[in-house]
């Protein structure tokens, strides 16, 4: 697995998955709604802690910054 997630794209997932998280918790999404939001909230936690998103592998992208070889 060859990490396709940069500093920036990490930051954000985590401010999203903590939001979602605070917006279930503090009952403002409930429901069915609530439970897919939470799970994407997950979703977004784990790329970011592991650097690598599958969809960004499928599509070809990546937010990681170009090493440039010496």
């Amino acid at each position: 697995m060859k990490k396709n997630v940069g500093t920036i794209d990490k930051v954000v997932r985590i401010l999203a998955a903590i939001l979602i998280t605070v917006l279930y918790f503090t009952d403002i999404i409930t429901g069915t709604v609530g439970i897919v939001f939470v799970v994407l909230a997950a979703v977004f936690a784990i790329t970011s802690l592991i650097s690598f998103c599958p969809l960004y592998a499928i599509f070809g992208l990546s937010t990681c910054p170009v090493k440039n070889p010496a």
